[in-house]
Protein backbone atom coordinates (compact mmCIF):
# COMPACT_ATOMS: atom_id res chain seq x y z
CA UNK A 1 0.00 0.00 0.00
CA UNK A 2 1.22 3.52 -0.80
CA UNK A 3 2.76 5.65 1.95
CA UNK A 4 0.75 8.86 2.43
CA UNK A 5 2.71 10.34 5.32
CA UNK A 6 3.29 14.08 5.54
CA UNK A 7 6.89 13.67 4.40
CA UNK A 8 5.85 11.72 1.30
CA UNK A 9 3.06 14.13 0.35
CA UNK A 10 5.07 17.36 0.42
CA UNK A 11 3.80 20.26 -1.58
CA UNK A 12 5.50 21.33 -4.75
CA UNK A 13 7.97 24.18 -4.22
CA UNK A 14 6.01 27.44 -4.04
CA UNK A 15 8.57 29.37 -6.13
CA UNK A 16 8.47 26.80 -8.94
CA UNK A 17 4.68 26.90 -8.85
CA UNK A 18 4.67 30.69 -9.27
CA UNK A 19 7.22 30.54 -12.13
CA UNK A 20 5.20 27.99 -14.09
CA UNK A 21 1.91 29.79 -13.46
CA UNK A 22 3.40 32.61 -15.54
CA UNK A 23 5.89 30.88 -17.87
CA UNK A 24 3.72 27.81 -18.35
CA UNK A 25 1.28 29.82 -20.44
CA UNK A 26 1.59 29.57 -24.18
CA UNK A 27 3.60 32.39 -25.81
CA UNK A 28 5.14 33.77 -22.60
CA UNK A 29 8.53 32.15 -23.15
CA UNK A 30 8.88 33.25 -26.78
CA UNK A 31 7.86 36.82 -25.90
CA UNK A 32 10.49 37.06 -23.16
CA UNK A 33 13.04 35.42 -25.44
CA UNK A 34 12.54 38.09 -28.12
CA UNK A 35 12.68 40.88 -25.53
CA UNK A 36 15.96 39.47 -24.14
CA UNK A 37 17.66 40.73 -27.29
CA UNK A 38 16.43 44.35 -27.14
CA UNK A 39 13.34 46.52 -26.63
CA UNK A 40 10.83 45.84 -29.42
CA UNK A 41 7.82 47.67 -30.85
CA UNK A 42 4.51 45.82 -30.63
CA UNK A 43 4.22 45.18 -34.39
CA UNK A 44 7.79 43.88 -34.60
CA UNK A 45 7.22 41.63 -31.61
CA UNK A 46 4.11 40.18 -33.24
CA UNK A 47 6.03 39.52 -36.48
CA UNK A 48 8.82 37.83 -34.51
CA UNK A 49 6.41 35.26 -33.04
CA UNK A 50 4.56 33.44 -35.84
CA UNK A 51 1.03 32.37 -34.95
CA UNK A 52 0.38 34.74 -32.05
CA UNK A 53 -2.66 37.00 -32.35
CA UNK A 54 -2.58 40.68 -31.43
CA UNK A 55 -5.00 40.07 -28.58
CA UNK A 56 -2.97 37.19 -27.14
CA UNK A 57 0.24 39.21 -27.41
CA UNK A 58 -1.42 42.13 -25.68
CA UNK A 59 -2.77 39.85 -22.92
CA UNK A 60 0.60 38.20 -22.30
CA UNK A 61 2.41 41.55 -22.28
CA UNK A 62 -0.11 42.82 -19.71
CA UNK A 63 0.50 39.76 -17.53
CA UNK A 64 4.26 40.18 -17.80
CA UNK A 65 3.88 43.86 -16.95
CA UNK A 66 1.74 43.07 -13.90
CA UNK A 67 4.41 40.59 -12.79
CA UNK A 68 7.05 43.33 -13.03
CA UNK A 69 8.98 41.71 -15.88
CA UNK A 70 8.08 44.02 -18.80
CA UNK A 71 7.67 47.77 -19.17
CA UNK A 72 5.50 49.44 -21.83
CA UNK A 73 6.95 52.63 -23.30
CA UNK A 74 5.00 55.00 -25.56
CA UNK A 75 6.79 57.05 -28.21
CA UNK A 76 4.35 59.89 -28.98
CA UNK A 77 5.67 60.11 -32.52
CA UNK A 78 4.28 60.86 -34.95
CA UNK A 79 3.46 58.13 -35.53
CA UNK A 80 2.53 56.90 -32.08
CA UNK A 81 4.47 53.70 -31.35
CA UNK A 82 4.54 51.43 -28.35
CA UNK A 83 7.66 49.49 -27.40
CA UNK A 84 8.25 46.90 -24.71
CA UNK A 85 11.41 46.13 -22.79
CA UNK A 86 12.35 43.83 -19.96
CA UNK A 87 12.80 45.20 -16.48
CA UNK A 88 15.81 44.20 -14.41
CA UNK A 89 13.75 41.31 -13.03
CA UNK A 90 12.78 40.20 -16.53
CA UNK A 91 16.34 40.37 -17.81
CA UNK A 92 17.46 38.30 -14.82
CA UNK A 93 15.56 35.37 -16.37
CA UNK A 94 18.15 35.28 -19.19
CA UNK A 95 20.52 32.68 -17.74
CA UNK A 96 17.65 30.37 -16.72
CA UNK A 97 16.03 30.60 -20.17
CA UNK A 98 19.36 29.90 -21.90
CA UNK A 99 19.81 26.79 -19.77
CA UNK A 100 16.27 25.64 -20.55
CA UNK A 101 17.02 26.13 -24.26
CA UNK A 102 20.17 24.00 -23.99
CA UNK A 103 18.23 21.35 -22.12
CA UNK A 104 15.55 21.33 -24.84
CA UNK A 105 18.19 20.99 -27.57
CA UNK A 106 19.63 17.97 -25.80
CA UNK A 107 16.54 16.17 -24.53
CA UNK A 108 13.44 17.23 -26.46
CA UNK A 109 12.68 16.03 -29.95
CA UNK A 110 12.07 18.80 -32.48
CA UNK A 111 8.39 19.46 -33.14
CA UNK A 112 8.80 20.25 -36.82
CA UNK A 113 7.91 23.94 -36.39
CA UNK A 114 9.99 26.94 -37.46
Amino acid sequence: MADHSKQTCRRVDVGITRVFELFGKRWTGPIVSVLMQQPVHFADLRRAIPGISERMLSDRLSELGAAGLVVREVDEGPPLRVAYRLTEAGAAMGPALKELGKWADTYLAESGGC
